[in-house]
């Protein structure tokens, strides 16, 4: 169940930061005492530059968290690696699921095939959460032009039971995107350029053609379109895999 007074931290925050720029609103959620400890959590994928951008002047000391999943492109490794030195991260922390782990649930590295969702929940949510375990609140890259769900995204969201996630691009439009990146010079995703718009795991992303949905490339032919790491109603999209 929400937790009341989360909702009402949630809801003060929109009102005191609902007319900022998302770098204010990046910049006083890192110092706001309604949030406690920040961290952000970033894919490193397509658009992350920008947000991790904003953090590097900011706050560049702030924790960056980066799940590996182990099934991730090799692009994805060495973009992340080049972007945090470039950017001048000095507190990016490198997280996913231990060898144990893996070879309990997915042995052969084909549980993505039959149960997408399992796989995504323990090479992903399980250790997220854990990491996150340890902060009042996080930042994401969401934005409310990426459809469904995100469409009435607000700046600050309760997450029950404890926690607050932080959305600076939630009003940005496609084009806020681009223009950030060729205005700060941004390095591109490799993959971009090949027709990945949006980019995950390596088995689970494949190119987007013409005038298809940016995020229609994210397990193409299955009804399944998060990952799972965000929450819908206060509870975590979860698989099959026990905990």
């Amino acid at each position: 169940m929400l937790d009341h007074g989360l909702d009402t931290r949630a809801g003060r925050l929109n009102d005191r930061y609902r007319h900022h720029a998302a770098t204010e609103v990046l910049r006083r959620a890192v110092t706001d005492p309604d949030l406690g400890r920040v961290a952000l959590v970033s894919s490193f994928g397509a658009e992350s530059v920008v947000l991790l951008h904003m953090i590097s002047v900011v706050s560049p000391g702030l924790p960056v968290l980066f799940i590996d999943t182990q099934m991730l492109f090799s692009e994805t490794l060495d973009y992340q690696r080049a972007v945090s030195a470039r950017l001048g991260l000095t507190d990016v922390r490198v997280i996913g699921a231990s060898d144990a782990e893996v070879a309990r649930h997915d042995p052969d590295g084909t549980l993505h095939q039959v149960d997408p969702d399992a796989c995504c929940n323990f090479r992903k949510s399980l250790p997220l959460e854990a990491a996150l375990s340890g902060f009042d609140a996080w930042i994401t890259g969401r934005k409310r032009f990426q459809n469904g769900q995100r469409s009435a995204l607000d700046f600050f969201e309760p997450e029950a039971p404890s926690r607050l996630r932080v959305n600076p691009l939630a009003h940005w439009r496609p084009e806020d995107v681009q223009d950030y990146m060729i205005e700060n010079n941004l390095p591109r995703h490799p993959l971009v350029s090949k027709g990945y718009p949006s980019i995950g795991c390596a088995p689970c992303t494949s190119p987007v053609g013409p005038g298809e949905d940016p995020r229609a490339g994210r397990w193409r032919g299955r009804d399944k379109s998060e990952c799972g790491i965000h929450f819908i109603g206060g509870r975590m999209v979860r698989g099959k895999v026990s905990a």
